[in-house]
């Protein structure tokens, strides 16, 4: 149910409205071009807020009005029912649509994502969850049409992995996946134990919107490349030339090595991609100093305790400590079905920034 701000709220902008319309219409504005601009594009932002709003007065209202009739005329009852709930259905899409013309959507969500995966705390264990959550997430990109890409593995010798980054490309790919960020534990009998009992393994994953070269510039003395020869799992040699490379910069120390692909150049390009994306995110995270979703919150140290969700394999349980949502499908979330969760922590996301803005707007009456 919409909250009562909301109806502190219209008012206040159907009175801004009034007043941006009365300057638009007075000589002085009118004969002032920067100024009859500046109303104009105020007047562009207030419009189609307070149309909205407009239209869910006007269904939440005729819903009222419906349910009321129908308590005093018993012939009509069923039909003004039916009525309302089709009233009540449309004032709850006006409501959403409200939401989103309050808060605008990030402008980084169109963008395409680098995932980072890391084991941490557990030993082999942490690596193989780690390898497991790369091919939850390339389901989750093939049930939404996004392609995938494998950008940096370091491969371990049990079968996972001890990092892997992956690349995913698709309008609104960063949008969905931008809440994954954290550490995710999983509580299971590693294949390895033989009493049966159950181990507490951890991995980190960040999530970087990508940037392309014209956003972010690396100049060719702030890094150093590094060639070496591309090695396997446990040491293994892939090739017999020196591909893989490693990418360091020097200003920040970031440092970056790209080796599944038999080409230096193919590998030097991937490796130069995730940098970028490190280092616009770096830049991100100096602009929003202290939002949630930096990179250093996302990631945490990797101890056990330190967890956005929990995977429990005995009890077939998913937990996000985040929205406090339980679902009892890990196995279907493993597959790539991890919308209940992202859609979830969107909407609580959204709310937050909602009652921020609806502040920040009385903070300055």
């Amino acid at each position: 149910m919409t909250s009562p701000v909301w109806r502190d709220r219209i008012p206040e902008l159907e009175g801004q409205l009034a007043e941006v319309d009365r300057e638009m219409a007075s000589p002085q504005v009118l004969s002032d071009h920067r100024r009859l601009a500046d109303a104009g594009r105020r007047r562009a932002e207030l419009w189609p807020i307070v149309k909205t709003a407009r239209a869910w007065l006007a269904a939440r209202d005729d819903a009222r009005e419906a349910k009321e009739l129908a308590d005093t005329d018993p012939d009509l009852r069923d039909e003004l029912l039916e009525w309302a709930e089709e009233k009540l259905t449309e004032a709850a899409q006006l409501e959403e649509q409200l939401e989103g013309l309050m808060v605008p959507p990030d402008p980084d969500d169109h963008r395409d994502v680098i995932m980072e995966i890391r084991a941490a705390a557990g030993g082999d264990e942490a690596a193989i969850w780690a390898g497991d959550l790369f091919r939850m997430y390339q389901k989750f990109a093939d049930r939404h049409g996004f392609r995938t890409e494998e950008m940096e593995a370091s491969a371990s010798g049990v079968g996972g992995y001890s990092k892997i980054s992956l690349a995913v490309k698709g309008r609104g790919s960063y949008g969905r996946l931008r809440y994954e960020g954290g550490v995710h534990r999983v509580q299971r009998v590693p294949k390895t134990e033989s009493q049966g009992r159950v181990h507490t393994s951890t991995a980190t994953v960040a999530v970087l919107p990508e940037a392309d070269e014209v956003e972010v510039e690396v100049s060719p003395d702030e890094v150093r490349v590094d060639v070496f020869r591309s090695s396997g799992p446990g040491g293994q040699s892939v090739n017999t030339t020196d591909s893989a490379v490693r990418i360091t910069h020097l200003p920040t120390g970031l440092v970056v090595s790209c080796q599944d692909q038999k080409s230096q150049f193919q590998n030097k390009e991937k490796a130069f991609r995730v940098l970028r994306a490190r280092l616009y995110r770096l830049e991100l995270e100096r602009r929003q100093e202290g939002i949630a979703g930096e990179r250093r919150s996302q990631v945490g140290g990797g101890g056990r305790s330190e967890k956005i969700r929990t995977y429990n394999f005995r009890e077939n349980r998913v937990t996000d400590h985040r929205v406090g949502l339980t679902l009892k499908s890990l196995d279907r979330v493993l597959e790539g079905e991890i919308d209940p969760l992202t859609q979830a922590l969107a909407t609580q996301d959204r709310s937050e920034r909602l009652v921020s803005s609806l502040a920040g707007h009385s903070g300055n009456d």
